[in-house]
């Protein structure tokens, strides 16, 4: 029986080439129980709408893919004041991937002209039909997965 379950975060393209780099994500301002919600083995995806949480300049692309590499969800003291939680990743070299050609065959967005809605949570579960199709847009060694033979 297969457990793996994929996941997608809606985090600022900035914040997520910080955490690409630090091999970490942290989602919905630091909260700690989205990320408890992954298991080690699990795949992630990040969608970026923004390129900064601050600005308005748009991004609409998936611009991580990794899987989850531990059961550790630990804090981490950003500021005096800012503890968020993260989760340690192993982020896969992949390449941005638009969301804009993929939204009608995604499941997880049933409404195609309100498309960004399920983004609006922050974290969510999603299918591996859905996983596999944006991963697949990716990964530039697209024969390192498939579903015989898995990241």
């Amino acid at each position: 029986m297969n457990t793996t379950k994929y996941w997608i975060a809606a985090v600022s393209k900035q914040h997520t080439m910080r955490g690409v780099a630090g091999s970490f994500m942290q989602v919905c301002h630091g909260k700690q129980a989205p990320l408890k919600r992954m298991k080690k083995g699990d795949y992630l995806l990040v969608y970026s709408s923004k390129i900064t949480m601050e600005g308005n300049e748009k991004c609409q692309a998936f611009t991580a893919v990794g899987r989850v590499k531990d059961d550790e969800v630990y804090p981490f003291q950003m500021s005096e004041n800012f503890i968020p939680y993260r989760r340690n990743i192993d982020f896969l070299e992949c390449v941005e991937s638009p969301i804009i050609p993929l939204i009608n065959n995604l499941e997880f967005i049933s409404n195609k002209k309100s498309w960004g809605y399920p983004f609006r949570f922050g974290f969510f579960e999603v299918k591996e039909h859905d996983f596999n199709l944006i991963a697949s847009k990716m990964l530039r060694n697209e024969t390192a997965f498939s579903n015989s033979n898995k990241i």
